[in-house]
């Protein structure tokens, strides 16, 4: 047990703890002096206690139970992205929630986690060597798609991006042979392209199909990203007003507390999608880049991990959560500054929620198991 406690990353510690005290002031400047202030900051830190206590768990747990497991994992989170869409809860058009004893769980932001062991043994089978079309790219791709297509049907914009981003990356560093990667781009972009060209030239079809079926703001959100001309002031106010709050924070920030942008003009959920905005605001370039720094510092510390393991599954699954956290860092800043169009995707450690913060930290549990369990791997089959 000692040997296990040695091997925790007291880096990584600091950098949560300090995430911890950001997410709790900022939470509550978001709230204060508004009829939303419930006390979310302190649901926040008792969110973050007991995703601390997950943290320091994971160091006990051998985190290969997970990779036998990868197949039962992925059938429940199958079955509850089957389920949210018949008997969960809806917020904001999107049926994604469970809701049991008034605490809302989000079986997408699970499922993340869940793909990413599933993948890793995937492609632990290879052990480093190329990757084949048949048998390797194109399972992984029906393994994935399944969930992809679930979370979209919720419709959950945000997180099928991120399940996209997760398989990506897995695959960059599972070894894929380059001309499968050159086709992926190049079927990319060309699907880039190809939906750009309809949206422009079929935008009013488009947009009487979405508002019959209840999707305004899809086609507000996208609108306003690929037409920020033409979108409607009510559109594009969001937007706006976040990019000038961010801005009126100049150097050094308006001060805690100070910022008026944030809750008088309309920008909505700054306690959590959009809390990148009471950082700019009120602490300027100067916050935000404390704030990146944090975020490197943690995903550096977890890049060592793992080009430190002997198992590439570890390596692998390391590199999946990496590459989420990752992403939804550029998606949620960008989409504040608009280099992004906006979706529903939190920051991590900062933006006020208990499934999506509980598993961050145990991402970051499942980096502590394998960085205390490499002494002990065994070549499996």
């Amino acid at each position: 047990m000692l040997n296990k406690i040695k091997k925790i990353d007291w880096i990584i510690i600091f950098i949560l703890v300090a995430l911890m005290l950001i997410s709790y002031y900022i939470v509550h400047s978001a709230t204060a002096h508004t009829i939303l202030y419930a006390g979310f900051e302190k649901t926040q830190l008792l969110y973050f206690g007991l995703g601390f206590m997950v943290v320091l768990m994971m160091v006990f747990i051998d985190y290969r139970i997970f990779l036998k497991l990868w197949w039962l994992l992925y059938l429940i989170g199958v079955i509850s992205l089957v389920l949210i869409l018949t008997i969960g809860g809806e917020k904001n058009g999107a049926k994604g929630w469970f809701e049991i004893a008034s605490i809302s769980v989000q079986p997408a932001e699970i499922v993340k986690v869940f793909l990413i062991i599933g993948i890793a043994y995937l492609l632990g089978r290879r052990q480093g060597e190329s990757l084949g079309f048949r048998n390797d790219i194109l399972p992984i791709g029906i393994f994935s798609l399944i969930p992809f297509i679930l979370v979209m049907a919720q419709p959950d914009l945000g997180n099928a991006i991120i399940y996209f981003v997760i398989v990506v990356g897995m695959l960059w560093m599972g070894n894929v042979k380059y001309w499968h990667a050159l086709i992926g781009v190049g079927a990319i972009v060309g699907m880039l392209f190809l939906f750009l060209f309809i949206f422009t030239n079929f935008n009013d079809e488009i947009k009487t199909y979405l508002v019959d079926h209840g999707k305004t703001h899809w086609y507000d959100r996208i609108n306003t990203f690929v037409h920020p001309e033409e979108a409607s002031y009510d559109a594009r106010l969001q937007s706006e007003n976040a990019q000038q709050a961010i801005g009126s924070g100049g150097l050094s920030g308006q001060g805690y507390l100070q910022g008026s942008m944030k809750n008088g003009g309309f920008i909505p959920y700054t306690y959590s999608d959009s809390i990148f905005v009471v950082i700019g605001e009120e602490f300027g370039f100067q916050g935000a880049a404390l704030l990146l720094l944090l975020y490197f510092l943690l995903i550096y510390r977890m890049i060592i991990v793992a080009f430190s393991c002997n198992d590439r599954r570890a390596s692998y699954i390391i590199i999946g959560i990496v590459s989420m956290f990752v992403f939804q860092i550029f998606q949620n800043i960008g989409m504040m500054i608009g280099i992004m169009p906006i979706t529903g995707i939190t920051l991590p450690f900062i933006s006020y929620g208990g499934t999506s913060l509980m598993i961050n930290m145990f991402s970051i549990g499942l980096v502590f198991s394998i960085r205390a369990h490499q002494h002990v791997y065994e070549v499996e089959d």
